[in-house]
């Protein structure tokens, strides 16, 4: 019988503590929060393995590295909203609905939206909710927010997710531009959004956050 606790002690051990991610609620919520209850079936030997995680075509569970340093950066607080887009079965909402007061998820796909729901009630997540649509769309509705965490990379950040910060409100999201990929964090002032480089990390560019290449004749 696989014993994923020991995994996942090692997990943050080997792989977020060496990456100066040291803020305690963090550290708590990835050893607490059990990895292998947000994967695929056919995932649950590879769930702390070190590296992106297929969840679908194009979509990835982030390697704990970069999930964990996205956080340390952004720095939720236990009275803050946050919005988290791209979050597969859920296991991103698990973790920062334990840091923030409470967390919006959004999906695209109607069933993994309902996957994920089932999931996070199963391990007792009251203060997230997962609604389905478009990833780029963000949830105006139920906004502002004072974090947008982007679980997947971007070519570029619509502007009508950016408004649905709230003003001194932060954004993480990784950068792809080529093979290579930069998580860069947001603050939002009174001039917009001020971008500054955290880390490099790469993955997929979700939906809707790809740069348009004007057509030239």
């Amino acid at each position: 019988m696989t014993d994923f606790a020991l995994r996942r002690t090692m997990m943050v051990d080997t792989q977020v503590r060496p990456s100066d991610v040291t803020k305690f609620p963090i550290i708590d919520a990835m050893l607490v929060v059990p990895r292998e209850a947000f994967v695929g079936a056919d995932q649950l030997e590879v769930a702390y393995a070190g590296n992106n995680l297929p969840l679908a075509p194009g979509r990835v569970m982030l390697e704990a590295r970069s999930f964990a340093k996205l956080l340390d950066a952004v720095d939720v607080q236990p009275d803050e909203t946050v919005l988290d887009l791209g979050c597969g079965y859920g296991y991103s909402t698990a973790v920062v609905a334990r840091l923030a007061e409470a967390v919006v998820a959004i999906e695209e796909d109607e069933a993994m939206v309902a996957d994920a729901q089932g999931r996070l009630s199963a391990h007792d997540v009251d203060n997230a909710a997962v609604i389905v649509g478009p990833l780029a769309a963000g949830a105006a509705k139920h906004g502002p927010f004072d974090v947008i965490l982007i679980e997947g990379a971007v070519e570029t950040v619509p502007e009508m997710l950016l408004a649905q910060l709230k003003d001194g409100g932060r954004i993480a999201a990784i950068f792809m531009e080529g093979s290579l990929g930069v998580a860069r964090i947001g603050h939002k002032g009174a001039q917009g959004v001020t971008w500054r480089y955290a880390f490099n990390a790469s993955a997929p560019v979700l939906p809707g956050f790809q740069k348009t290449t004007a057509f030239v004749l």
